[in-house]
Order: structure tokens, then sequence, then C-alpha cells
């Protein structure tokens, strides 16, 4: 597979970028998209097959079944950051190892709906609390300890609505690819 094409499934949606200013209009689109996200994935995934949800979305990819798990994964650590940056003074995070986690056992094997109920609770609560957030609050950070690169919470919620698209996307292309 030539190398653009690969990049272009692993990336179907381009990389996340930050805009330099971060408008109360972003985080509006942002906040829909994480409201939004546990219903779009649910209608996507939900008719699939057990043989569908074993395809990779790329090759050497995750299957479709591991995305959804990695999203209720994913977005389940950003709610506790979420928490830890308001609770603490610009704490380190706790990094986890997403493609080991992606081989457990319960990833490959469990049923998807486990992990879109667990996507549907963990949004309804993330979103809530993001709903209440001064510009004070927004303008709290953590650092993640690759890098240790600091993040504000402003811009986090932005990271999560580009990673919400960025997944649904993977499995978007893939059922659009097989014609399913």
């Amino acid at each position: 597979m030539e190398k653009e094409t690969l990049e272009q499934l692993r990336y179907p949606i381009g990389k996340f970028h930050s805009p330099e200013s971060i408008t109360k209009e972003d985080l509006q689109e942002w906040i829909a998209v994480l409201e939004n996200l546990p219903q779009r994935l649910s209608d996507l995934v939900t008719p699939l097959t057990d043989e569908q949800l074993e395809t990779p979305y790329r090759p050497d990819g995750w299957t479709v079944r591991q995305v959804v798990h990695h999203i209720s994964d994913s977005h389940h650590n950003s709610y506790i950051r979420f928490k830890w940056a308001l609770t603490e003074d610009t704490p380190t995070i706790k990094a986890y190892n997403e493609k080991a986690w992606a081989e457990l056992f319960d990833t490959r094997t469990a049923p998807i709906q486990m992990s879109l109920n667990h996507l549907s609770a963990i949004h309804a609560k993330l979103v809530y609390l993001l709903k209440g957030l001064s510009e004070e609050d927004l303008q709290r950070s953590f650092i993640h300890p690759d890098g240790n690169q600091e993040t504000t919470l402003k811009e986090n919620i932005g990271r999560y609505a580009w990673h919400s698209n960025h997944h649904y996307a993977h499995v978007e292309n893939l059922i659009q690819r097989k014609g399913w």
C-alpha cells in the first residue's frame, strides 16, 4: 500500500491542530461533537455483523471492535484528566498504553454494546461538566508525561472532539470502502 494512502487511512481527518485562539464558538462546536458521538457511533456500528466488527479499519490497524472499545477507554481517561485539572494545580496526568489496552482480552472480544453504553454514560457526565465550566476553569491545565506538554482544558475539549471524529471516520471510511 502506498505510504500516502496508509497515512490517509491512519489520519482520515488529518492530525489535531489547536487553533491559535479558541473561541466560544469553537468550544460550543466541540462540545456538540462530544454530546452527539455516542449516538452517532452507535448508529454506525450497531448494524455491523461480528465478522465486520473483526475487520481492521486499515492494514495493521485495530478492528472495528477494538476501535469502539478504545474510544470508550480513552474518553474515560479524558474525563478523569478533566477532573484532575479542575481539582489539582496543573497535575501530571497518568498516561496509559493504549496499544496494550487494545490487545487486552476484553477489548478484543467483548460485545461492543458494553463500550457503547459506557461511552454514552461517560459523555453525558463529561458534557454536563464541560457546559458548566467558567472561562477560568477552561484555562486550568494538566501536564502529559509524554514530552511534559501542558494542555489547557479548553484545548483538551478540542482534542477529544477531534479524537471522536478521527475514530468515527476510521469506521465510516471502512464501511464505505467495503460497501457495507
